[in-house]
């Protein structure tokens, strides 16, 4: 019996993890960087870290519609107060005068001298009175300044895929532009003669080529730049070159064709 070149078999094949695993090992991490408009990096990979430059809320404000009040002239329920200025959200308030409750409303700042809200739902308005019929505590329905973020916080990290709510957190800090990574360019390609593009009566022997438009969809769903390079004939010599001119122009190449130990493979 004669002897023979064996062709690889199965078992010299990697694992998928392992292979999975080695082609990561020879990534490059991005460098390059672009910055954009919020409307406009939606989908994209954050390359810097987002920090707030305010704190927020801004500075002490009111958690319900009710009256600002000072804690040391409730003595007990049913104690009446002078309303001495309206504070709708947006409006500079006064220092609250002592012995006086302010009307206001929920968001609007908190006066300088208040120390506490309390809801509407637990006073009776009379004229230009107010009937306090709840013994407050310091601080209640007071949302304090920086309670929800601090000055200078980082509030998104980099390396997030940036989501709907990312820019709309971005804005809330007065941030209009971000840092992002390029999109990757992958340059997809797929090999076999039996291949022919859909839209048109098949021919004999042959079939539609569908996992290129799985892949490339796959891809930009994943916010790359997908780069067709279109079908490869079944030689060596015609792989070679596409694989080499892909590489020249993208910086990932995903084929689809036969890989096995066939002969036309």
């Amino acid at each position: 019996m004669s002897g023979c070149d064996c062709t690889p078999t199965v078992s010299d094949l990697k694992p998928y993890e392992e292979a999975v695993e080695l082609l990561l090992s020879h990534a490059k991490p991005p460098t390059a960087t672009e910055e954009l408009e919020l409307h406009d990096a939606l989908g994209r990979v954050l390359a810097a870290p987002v920090r707030s430059s305010i704190n927020v809320p801004g500075w002490d404000n009111s958690a319900m519609d009710g009256y600002a009040v000072r804690v040391a002239d409730i003595p007990a329920e049913g104690t009446s107060l002078r309303i001495s200025q309206r504070i709708p959200a947006g409006v500079a308030p006064q220092p609250l005068e002592p012995g006086t409750a302010a009307r206001i409303f929920t968001g609007a700042p908190v006066p300088e001298g208040a120390d506490a809200v309390v809801m509407q739902e637990l006073t009776c308005q009379q004229d230009d009175e107010v009937i306090i019929n709840t013994v407050p505590q310091a601080g209640a329905h007071i949302r304090r300044t920086g309670e929800d973020i601090r000055q200078d916080e980082e509030i998104i990290q980099p390396g997030v895929r940036l989501l709907p709510q990312h820019l709309g957190l971005a804005a809330s800090v007065g941030v209009g532009k971000l840092s992002v990574f390029p999109r990757p360019r992958v340059a997809v390609l797929a090999s076999g003669d039996e291949l022919q593009m859909p839209g048109e009566p098949l021919k004999p022997g042959m079939i539609y080529n569908s996992n290129i438009f799985t892949v490339a969809g796959m891809l930009r769903a994943l916010g790359c730049e997908v780069i067709d390079l279109g079908q490869v004939e079944d030689t060596l010599e015609a792989t070679k070159q596409a694989l080499l001119d892909a590489a020249g122009q993208a910086d990932l190449v995903i084929a689809s064709g036969g890989v096995s130990v066939g002969e036309e493979d």
